[in-house]
């Protein structure tokens, strides 16, 4: 019933301001209250999740995990399609140009918000085409190193680096990305050298790196790493934060080490521009009570990712000030 009183309050809100209209009010709430849906008229079919990223990732697996959840109140599915490439403009793009009327979603990662906008990497690429209406996760990256290279603690990776700078080898996502800027922001901060080799996608070219002993250490959230760490093929040395994970009680922050430096990824879940208020407030119902529900709770924390919703009123103004915090540590770096 979450999903419905939710739209039941925004209906009596509208109608209390004469937006839309008392008739179409009054549509919206009686199908509130009668119907077996959020809204009498959405969702007519299947909806589409746009995940950005190929299959296999954290991002996807987040996205399948709340979404199979979402469709548990609906009389239809919700399935997810990964389509990668661009940074994730490609999967996007499509996004932006789909009917505008809830049947089409697609999550937003740091990339989506950061390292295109800032590039203009895309032409005709935009946040202004799309609609956030809820974050679902925010976690901190992490520094996890192969049980080959040698290392088990995040002392003795900046004691190698700075003995012989530019001999550590860490894997990151290209040049841009939350995870670039992160290592490029640790070496600032404790004035080591690091080999710093990039990989495309996602985290799996990083493990894959990790596992054949391409690289000593990779830098992305624990969730991302968590088969490999639970292998004990790998393990987690430090964590890009100024709390503790209580998920990986054995992995530190970094503000243990008095660095100051918190970087780390998220989940946006957004529409196109234009979706009709009400549609977007039944998916922020929807995926807020999947959000909410002791499943996903345990399975998210498990898995290492620390879940942290907002919702359609807050998470644009957080993209912005997340854009500008991260656009001037860029600056100060002269990326």
């Amino acid at each position: 019933m979450f999903a419905f009183d939710n739209l039941a309050r925004s209906a009596h809100q509208r109608l209390a301001r004469g937006v839309a209209g008392g008739v179409l009010a009054g549509t919206v709430l009686a199908g509130a209250v009668i119907g077996p849906h959020a809204h009498a008229d959405f969702p007519q079919r299947d909806i589409r999740m746009i995940v950005p990223w190929p299959a296999g990732g954290g991002a996807d697996a987040i996205s399948r995990k709340i979404s199979s959840l979402a469709e548990q109140s609906l009389d239809t599915s919700i399935y997810v399609e990964n389509i990668g490439g661009a940074v994730t403009a490609t999967g996007l793009m499509q996004l932006a140009k789909a009917r505008p009327d809830g049947h089409t979603i697609g999550v937003l990662t740091y990339d989506s918000v950061i390292t295109l906008p800032r590039g203009n990497m895309v032409p005709g690429y935009s946040l202004d085409r799309l609609a956030p209406f809820a974050r679902v996760t925010q976690e901190a990256d992490s520094i996890v190193v192969s049980k080959q290279s040698g290392f088990s603690s995040y002392e003795e990776l900046i004691e190698a680096a700075e003995a012989d700078p530019g001999t550590v080898r860490i894997g990151v996502a290209p040049q841009g990305s939350g995870p670039y800027l992160a290592v490029r922001r640790l070496e600032a901060a404790t004035g080591v050298s690091f080999n710093v080799v990039s990989y495309p996608g996602s985290s799996t070219a990083e493990t894959e790196a990790l596992l054949s002993g391409e690289i000593d250490a990779a830098i992305s959230s624990l969730g991302d790493f968590s088969g490999i760490l639970s292998s004990g093929d790998a393990i987690g040395v430090v964590e890009l934060s100024s709390e503790q994970n209580p998920a990986y009680p054995e992995v530190p922050p970094i503000s243990e080490f008095g660095v100051d430096l918190e970087t780390g990824s998220f989940i946006v879940l957004a529409a196109p521009a234009n979706t009709p208020e009400d549609t977007l407030d039944t998916l922020e119902s929807l995926y807020h009570e999947a959000y909410s529900s002791d499943e996903f709770q345990q399975w998210v924390t498990s898995i290492g990712v620390t879940p942290g919703w907002l919702g359609s009123e807050e998470v644009t103004e957080w993209i912005d000030d997340y854009q500008e915090r991260t656009y001037d540590a860029m600056d100060e770096l002269g990326l």
